[in-house]
């Protein structure tokens, strides 16, 4: 008989955003790969894609408590969650996601494994309470360590809630069955707060290289509201424009090159993306193009259009995540030039690679500098890029990494 996995996420497809994506080649991948494969998760909230919702249409379930969708033959259980302006009513939201989910996955759904991916790391609690009265097995995805990253943000204050939550982040490692995380260097800060170190286990995120690989781009993308490139060296960054990022270097770059055939594109949506635009305006900066997220079947062509990717961390919470972007550039192959230190994951991850530039401060020039350094030097530029294309065909292949999610599901 055919294993029944369960993936319970706060986002999936129609969803689009990078952990739905992730989830969403997973499932398929398991399912591809002999299993039954059902998906709990909310209503679509983060970034709701009009054609998406075409492909995937929500359908009525239970007198509308939820709703019913298909991806790829895969059944899809949506449970309502909205982004409300009022603090209380997201918080009611929430928790009223998380329990109406517990119950949903208890009673109406058979599965012999959870998977379950960070954050919220409240997600891990309702997913191995479930898995705990059912009789199956828990696996807690770390894709952001918390609370550290709350922490470290200065969301959170109080030494009261501080303990509070890091108690609960140790309830969640016991009570899964396992829990993997996407770094080694996310291993070795993890490991002491498990009292059985055989639990924890690194499974890095993947790239679907059938979607993501080099090839010639027209330059037809002006009737999605792209200007041409004509003769611009585009420097690019798609996704979250959020915490983890720090804007003031690529400013700095933007009024340093403003005489020079760059121009930065940022592609994509977030917390602080209104200040961003403000500091662009106040700075006069014509060099800097914002756009919204894209669909997913588009960003393969934008991302190979560019001649380098960038990702500038914010230093307060570098060590807290791991754009997993990284990994389309590279199979893209195209050269990547980030602003991050020497311990964070990202460095750690890339400083052996052959495929960026690194830089470790946030304060000086040295951004600008290694922008002017791959604008002079097309040799370099594609000899980084072939360098994290080969990386990634050899290790970080969706059939790669989803082959050691089976071997972890076996294993259990």
């Amino acid at each position: 008989m055919k294993k029944r996995v369960l993936i319970h996420s706060i986002v999936f497809s129609p969803d689009g955003v990078s952990t739905a994506y992730l989830y969403n080649d997973i499932a398929e991948e398991l399912m591809q790969r002999g299993y039954d494969v059902i998906v709990l998760t909310t209503t679509p909230h983060y970034n709701v894609i009009p054609e998406e919702m075409i492909k995937q249409p929500l359908n009525r379930g239970l007198f509308g408590l939820y709703s019913i969708s298909s991806f790829h033959g895969i059944k899809v259980i949506h449970i309502p969650l909205k982004k409300y302006r009022s603090t209380i009513l997201r918080i009611a939201s929430f928790v009223y996601w998380h329990i109406f989910s517990f119950f949903v996955g208890l009673f109406s759904i058979k599965f012999d494994f959870v998977i379950s991916p960070s954050p919220p790391l409240t997600i891990g609690l309702v997913s191995a309470a479930m898995a705990r009265l059912k009789g199956a097995k828990a696996i807690y995805n770390v894709q952001e360590i918390y609370p550290d990253l709350l922490i470290k943000q200065g969301n959170i204050k109080s030494k009261f809630i501080i303990g509070l939550l890091m108690r609960l982040e140790k309830l969640v490692y016991h009570s899964s069955s396992a829990v993997t995380t996407i770094d080694f260097n996310f291993y070795t800060r993890l490991l002491p707060r498990f009292s059985l170190g055989s639990k924890l286990r690194v499974i890095p995120n993947f790239v679907d290289t059938q979607l993501y690989r080099p090839f010639e781009v027209e330059n037809s993308l002006a009737l999605r509201g792209f200007p041409p490139k004509e003769d611009k060296f585009i420097m690019m960054y798609a996704g979250n424009i959020g915490f983890y990022q720090d804007w003031e270097p690529v400013i700095n770059a933007a009024k340093a090159l403003e005489k020079t055939p760059v121009e930065f594109w940022i592609i994509g949506e977030g917390v602080t993306k209104k200040d961003l635009e403000k500091n662009i305006d106040i700075n006069n900066l014509n060099n800097i193009k914002l756009f919204n997220y894209q669909p997913r079947q588009l960003m393969p062509i934008l991302t190979n259009l560019a001649d380098a990717h960038f990702i500038v961390a914010n230093e307060r919470i570098q060590d807290e995540g791991f754009p997993s972007k990284v990994y389309t550039i590279m199979a893209c192959g195209k050269p990547i030039v980030a602003v991050v230190g020497e311990q964070s994951p990202l460095y750690k991850f890339l400083h052996d690679k052959g495929c960026a530039i690194l830089v470790q401060t946030n304060d000086k020039q040295d951004f600008t500098i290694a922008i002017e350094n791959l604008i002079g030097d097309p040799r370099l530029v594609k000899e980084l890029g072939s360098n994290g294309y080969k990386v990634i065909q050899k290790s970080f292949t969706k059939e790669h990494v989803v082959a050691q999610y089976v071997d972890l599901l076996e294993s259990l």
